[in-house]
């Protein structure tokens, strides 16, 4: 396995494909195995990066809360550690929000943001919805199966299976009180933005628009037919549409 020190921690990461950099920054308990087939298209065109943060994939946990402050200052240390000054990032719901700050906090390292299922805050999440934020298959309507991410979990965590409660105990307590972003700060973005989200999302329609019309230029884009499981349900859809926007980023 390919490992990295990162604010003292060993990470799991790939590098893969040539020309500019993009970042790939997995959800909250998953890994970049859910990212894997936009890893796989843009790999073509770019140099393609994607770490697993502590508790994720292949990643260890380490002691302590999971909290977005940590997180920006770990994906920043890992730019720092693989030798880029700025990338393009694709997020997907933790990692769109990861994306956000660091726009807003460190506008340099960036050159462009797809957030995929990001919210500002809590209230941006579709009341009375009981499923997890990166749940994998947010679908009311989809025939029952399996939950990919926590097979996933059991099957790459070195931490072993039985900690998964523990990684899942950390993260509601993240997404109940973080992050704390106000759409006015938004406006200091000024990078070529796309905001994206399922059309029956987790994340409330008028909170991604909300977020797309707070960012001078920015594009929103609804999937059909998707919820916050959209990279396993319209995976093809999304590869389509971030690739089209990086190409003109």
């Amino acid at each position: 396995m390919t490992m990295v020190t990162v604010g003292g921690n060993s990470i799991y990461h790939e590098v893969h494909g040539s020309g500019e950099p993009v970042l790939l920054l997995h959800g909250g308990f998953c890994s970049l195995e859910m990212m894997r087939p936009q890893l796989e298209a843009l790999s073509s065109t770019y140099t393609v990066y994607a770490p697993e943060r502590p508790g994720h994939g292949r990643s260890p946990d380490v002691p302590g809360p999971i909290s977005y402050v940590t997180s920006v200052a770990d994906t920043i240390a890992y730019l720092d550690e693989v030798g880029l000054s700025d990338v393009h990032i694709v997020g997907f719901s933790d990692g769109a929000i990861i994306g956000l700050l660091i726009a807003l906090e460190h506008p340099d390292r960036i050159r462009s943001l797809v957030s995929i299922s990001g919210n500002l805050d809590p209230t941006g999440f579709v009341e009375g919805d009981d499923n997890a934020p990166d749940d994998s298959d947010t679908d009311q309507d989809a025939p029952e199966r399996p939950d990919r991410t926590r097979q996933l979990y059991n099957e790459l965590s070195p931490d072993g299976p039985e900690h998964a409660d523990i990684i899942v105990d950390k993260l509601m307590k993240l997404w109940t009180t973080e992050p704390a972003i106000a759409s006015a700060d938004l406006a200091a973005i000024s990078i070529p933005t796309m905001i994206m989200a399922g059309d029956h999302d987790v994340i409330k329609l008028e909170h991604s628009a909300l977020m797309a019309t707070s960012i001078r230029g920015a594009q929103l884009c609804i999937v059909p037919k998707a919820g916050h499981g959209l990279l396993d349900e319209r995976g093809d859809f999304v590869t389509f549409a971030v690739e089209q926007f990086l190409s003109e980023a």
